[in-house]
């Protein structure tokens, strides 16, 4: 039996997990935000990171995958790291792109499964609950996307200066951020 007080409690657990409390997990996504201002293609970006994310967690909610928090979560900050410098580096979206995200997807889904593993499944509404985390962390996602949307490209997007006066100084605040963590991070190892 399907009960709707689980199916609202992980799909907001799954949306907090994103806004307002995973800060890391905003900034990668406005690192892939804004390489390319298309909504329409910054969502499937995101959603074949959220697939790819689902594997990991499902697997670790199995109890198949055991992620060490201790290595993964430097490997998050580089994966934002990574996609901040791309964001500079390139002029437009990587063909390879789609498989960087997935790959780094994995990597956030074993964060997102050290985090959900303390919050607990219940185990008569596994299935329901994972679903549901998943789809609240998705529509965070689109939150992050619409609202950059909306404050960011919808206005400037257009603009000659648009790469060198948005694009490369965002970028690079979210890459420092991204670099000290992964120092802070590999430190605390």
């Amino acid at each position: 039996m399907i009960y709707l007080s689980t199916i609202l409690q992980y799909l907001t657990l799954g949306f907090t997990h994103v806004i307002p409390y995973g800060f890391d997990h905003i900034l990668f996504i406005l690192s892939i935000f804004l390489l390319n201002s298309n909504l329409k293609s910054v969502v499937i970006q995101c959603s074949f990171f959220t697939l790819a994310h689902s594997i990991t967690l499902g697997l670790a909610a199995c109890g198949i995958l055991f992620p060490n928090s201790n290595y993964i979560e430097p490997l998050i900050a580089i994966s934002i790291l990574f996609t901040s410098i791309e964001n500079i580096i390139h002029k437009e979206k990587n063909p390879y792109r789609l498989l960087i995200l997935f790959g780094f997807g994995l990597i956030h889904g074993m964060g997102f499964a050290n985090a959900l593993k303390e919050i607990g499944i219940p185990k008569d509404q596994f299935f329901t609950s994972l679903l549901s985390f998943n789809i609240g962390v998705e529509i965070g996602q689109i939150t992050v996307l619409i609202l950059a949307y909306l404050l960011i490209s919808k206005w400037l997007a257009h603009k000659t200066w648009y790469k060198t006066h948005v694009i490369y100084p965002i970028s690079s605040l979210i890459g420092c951020i991204a670099l000290y963590w992964t120092i802070e991070r590999l430190l605390a190892l």
